[in-house]
């Protein structure tokens, strides 16, 4: 697991927001063999929630770039 990003929302009881991230290359770079950045293809799991245990968790697929 790697923090990609954070906001912290203060809600009142029974409140509700909506949040947008952007998740861009950046995000999903990682240092190769080569110590250049690099996307991998492959599977990303994507977590959301206000701790490590309790979380939404969506799958996203990157191809061959």
């Amino acid at each position: 697991k790697e923090l990609k990003d954070f906001a912290r929302v203060t809600l009142q009881p029974g409140e509700s927001k909506v949040l947008h991230f952007a998740l861009d290359r950046e995000k999903l770079e990682s240092v190769g063999m080569d110590m250049k950045r690099v996307v991998q293809p492959g599977d990303f799991e994507i977590m959301v929630g206000g701790n490590s245990a309790d979380l939404l968790k969506t799958r996203l697929t990157v191809r061959g770039m």
